[in-house]
């Protein structure tokens, strides 16, 4: 029986590493709704967070699926808008096809009438549980230390594709990695200074 205030018996801490930079993955992503809306953007179900700066975007988190790192979370910001310009949103709106593309197998260069379909969405809750794979980065969270992010999805026309989105294959290293571990990435990410 587990007692609430004892925990004499409570498993000890993991301390985890980094997952290294190019690292290939089956994920899933969920979004942390963050209650903003705004109908004339199509923001609407409250998904959007809308930062202190005025920057709009998407707080995702992502499971690694299969493989060595399975069940491992990676927490990333998907821009929508900032008042700096149109960089952030551009970006995210490039992070959002790739997702499509790699969730429903299309390849960048299908412009069929079903390809161009499939890269619409009625809202932010079709890509609530959205399957794709993705490359894992290495970025910096806010005290400047080594964090695991996601920005580019892995589409049908990389090599490796076929073989991570089909099957619980092991995670794809494709470089060296880092020299500096670090601790379980924190829950707020650091926003990049043009997000801000």
């Amino acid at each position: 029986m587990t007692n609430w205030n004892d925990y004499n018996n409570a498993d000890e801490q993991q301390e985890y590493d980094i997952i290294p930079k190019g690292t290939l993955a089956k994920v899933r992503m969920t979004i942390k709704p963050g209650g903003y809306d705004d109908p004339a953007q199509g923001w609407t179900g409250g998904y959007a967070t809308c930062g202190d700066t005025g920057a709009v975007y998407l707080n995702a988190e992502f499971v690694v699926l299969d493989g060595k790192y399975a069940k491992r979370k990676i927490w990333s910001l998907i821009g929508l808008h900032s008042p700096k310009g149109a960089d952030w949103t551009n970006m995210g709106r490039s992070f959002v096809k790739g997702i499509l593309n790699s969730a429903r197998g299309l390849s960048a260069k299908d412009n069929s009438d079903k390809a161009l379909s499939a890269r619409r969405i009625n809202s932010f809750a079709d890509l609530d549980g959205i399957e794709f794979v993705a490359k894992i980065d290495v970025g910096k969270d806010v005290h400047g230390n080594p964090k695991n992010e996601i920005k580019l999805a892995i589409t049908p026309d990389h090599k490796d594709y076929a073989a991570i989105i089909g099957q619980a294959a092991p995670a794809v290293n494709h470089q060296q990695p880092p020299q500096n571990p670090a601790a379980q990435p924190a829950s707020n990410p650091n926003r990049p200074s043009w997000a801000q």
